[in-house]
């Protein structure tokens, strides 16, 4: 099946499974008219995060790569009164864009969209001292995502969750042609966290509206 399939699929699964919100389309809308690459979840994958933030009870949720906030929405409507996001954006005009999107979706209280390259701003983060994440998505510049995941993993409480997006990139994972720096960063990702003592992971294929990708998704065991 190629993806002309698997875009279709994908709407029946949205149609079916997924409410219309304005809120999440008019995000997509404005983050489209300021000219942001489309480069978001799509709504099914969003509803996954939203899900997997409640399963595990997500009072606090840490976002690495805000974009137009698209999945800041999904990830913050997860949480409980008084919860909070803690979202990264390097882009100052990306995290305007996100801030305005939050804001018409009613999130400002719960989501904060902090500005700067996230291994500036996670050791902030980390001096700050706050309670350990819940919950952590990291889906920014796939040279650094080792970099990221070390840092939500020492930001996380055990048992936290921590999904890593893009991770087979269209094959390009195992394609031995392929050695541009965000496959490259993927492959050092992977074979990190497959030796990794304080997760425990696995990774998933996805196809859909987006193309051929995957997630990784692991359990914080510890420090």
């Amino acid at each position: 099946m190629a993806k002309r399939h698997w875009t279709p699929i994908d709407r029946y699964l949205t149609d079916l499974l997924v409410a219309p919100d304005p809120a999440l389309d008019e995000a997509l809308a404005a983050s489209a008219e300021a000219g942001l690459p489309p480069i978001n979840v799509s709504p099914n994958q969003g509803k996954l995060l939203h899900l997997l933030a409640q399963a595990v009870n997500a009072r606090r949720i840490l976002e690495i790569g805000t974009l137009g906030g698209y999945s800041a929405i999904w990830l913050a409507r997860a949480l409980p009164p008084g919860g909070q996001l803690v979202t990264l954006e390097a882009d100052p005009r990306h995290a305007e864009i996100a801030r305005a999107n939050l804001r018409r979706a009613g999130l400002t209280e719960f989501a904060e969209v902090r500005v700067g390259r996230a291994l500036e701003t996670l050791p902030e983060l980390a001096a700050e001292g706050g309670d350990p994440f819940d919950f952590a998505f990291i889906d920014a510049d796939k040279e650094h995502t080792t970099d990221y995941f070390d840092w939500a993993v020492r930001l996380s409480r055990p048992g936290g969750l921590i999904v890593v997006d893009n991770v087979v990139r269209g094959g390009a994972v195992v394609d031995a042609a392929r050695d541009d720096a965000d496959v490259r960063g993927v492959r050092r990702f992977l074979e990190g966290l497959a030796a990794e003592p304080r997760v425990t992971a696995t990774a998933i294929q996805t196809v859909g509206s987006k193309g051929h990708d995957g997630f990784a998704i692991a359990r914080v065991l510890g420090p």
